[in-house]
């Protein structure tokens, strides 16, 4: 086994922990190499992520790996819940912790309850959401929504959120990046061996290309009064409504200020700086190469950016990133784009208050279940109460008999008696 067993079962998610959808594995070798094989809690045979009849509920895989035959426990993913498993190998060093910049950027964007992998090597992310159609694995990256078990270790990690988030929108952005065919796969085996893609692509080229010199306040005015102008005013007072993290929103402003400023980063970092989304994490070491959060952010934004602005084409000129995830190129907005951006910030939010909804319902549920078990002992107790009441009165009513019939039988002794002695 290489992970010891869970220390602390209340760090996984009760999202998790209250489904019977657990199974323990054991590590066994096959074909050379060690494989995580999925048993059932209990007995011990060969548990299958189609089986419902293999699993067990949490507290009694918990249990069955306190013996010999299971080195640990797993979540099974069905079609019956929202939960998607994110899987991210081969990307952390288990002696100096160090994390390469692509997991990072997966964990920073999903945002929700992560925990390190059993062999130490690795992380595995939860959140609610539907997972994408299309492939659902490339390279050392795998998405899994059914059929399916994902070990749990319970080794949370700490800057991550201690509860299962929906985080649907950064799903899809994520399984478009980095696992559905993209552009990244033609992308050319010189660029690959020099670990260049798409998200680290220097955009020098883009800055001397598009020459926009505007000062902060002629920019700040057109972004305002351009047609997608008020999500701009709302991203720059710190408005994150909309959007699933503010990692999110980090993201739409900067590839709003990548159009305006011509992909310039020293101003887009200089205007970032003054919105209401400034945090101290824009300035925090996120990456092995050294680069902040607020860095990445940027370099991520350019990249992504496919059209800026011209001040040449008149100042009618539309920011193409006019829908709500901030990160679509190449388009002008127009209604359309805007009621599908508006209707999908409105599900988003309604999903988020069904979520709130059904949370609050299950506490109440289990509270009356709470009450109604407190009333059945009090019931109990009150019955029993009744019956140490009435044995007492029992025990004095037979001895009332009993002294009774001593009396009877003095007094029918004490006749045959005197009758002899006549």
């Amino acid at each position: 086994m290489s992970e010891p067993m869970i220390d602390e079962p209340e760090a996984i998610p009760e999202t998790l922990r209250e489904r019977d959808q657990w199974v323990c594995w054991r590590e066994e070798e096959r074909d050379g190499k060690p494989t995580k094989i999925p048993v059932t809690p209990g007995t011990g045979g060969f548990a299958s992520s189609t089986d419902p009849e293999t699993w067990a509920s949490f507290g009694a895989a918990l249990d069955y790996t306190e013996t010999e035959y299971a080195d640990g426990v797993g979540f099974v993913f069905t079609d019956d819940d929202p939960i998607v498993g994110i899987d991210l190998d081969d990307c952390r060093d288990p002696e100096t912790d160090d994390i390469d910049d692509r997991a990072l950027d997966v964990i920073d964007r999903l945002d929700s309850y992560t925990e390190v992998s059993p062999s130490g090597t690795g992380y595995h992310v939860l959140i609610t959401g539907a997972l994408p159609e299309g492939r659902n694995r490339r390279g050392s990256v795998e998405l899994y929504d059914t059929a399916r078990f994902f070990t749990v270790t319970g080794d949370h990690v700490e800057r991550t959120p201690t509860r299962v988030v929906r985080r649907q929108d950064a799903l899809t952005a994520i399984h478009r990046e980095y696992v559905q065919d993209t552009e990244r796969d033609t992308a050319s085996e010189s660029e690959q061996r020099d670990g260049t893609d798409d998200e680290s692509t220097e955009t020098d080229t883009v800055d001397a290309d598009v020459d926009v010199d505007l000062e902060d306040e002629d920019l700040l005015e057109k972004a305002r009064n351009a047609s997608n102008g008020e999500k701009f005013e709302r991203l720059w007072n710190g408005n994150t409504v909309g959007y699933d993290s503010p990692s999110e929103a980090d993201m739409a402003l900067c590839c709003l200020l990548a159009f305006w400023t011509g992909g310039d980063r020293t101003q887009m970092d200089h205007l970032f700086r003054q919105s209401g989304l400034l945090r101290e994490k824009w300035n925090e070491v996120h990456y092995a190469d050294g680069s902040t959060y607020g860095e990445k952010t940027i370099e991520r934004a350019i990249a992504t950016t496919s059209e800026f602005y011209d001040p040449d084409a008149g100042d009618d000129a539309t920011d193409p990133h006019g829908s709500s995830d901030g990160v679509t190129a190449g388009r002008t907005p127009d209604d359309a784009d805007r009621s599908r951006a508006y209707l999908t910030e409105k599900n988003r939010l309604l999903s988020e208050r069904v979520d709130e909804l059904e949370a609050t319902l299950e506490q109440k549920t289990e509270r009356i279940d709470a009450l109604e078990a407190e009333i059945e002992r009090l019931t109990d107790e009150l019955e029993a109460s009744d019956r140490e009441a009435e044995q007492p009165h029992e025990e004095e009513t037979g001895t009332a008999r009993e002294t009774s019939d001593d009396s009877e039988t003095a007094s029918l002794l004490s006749r045959f008696l005197s009758g002899r002695s006549k």
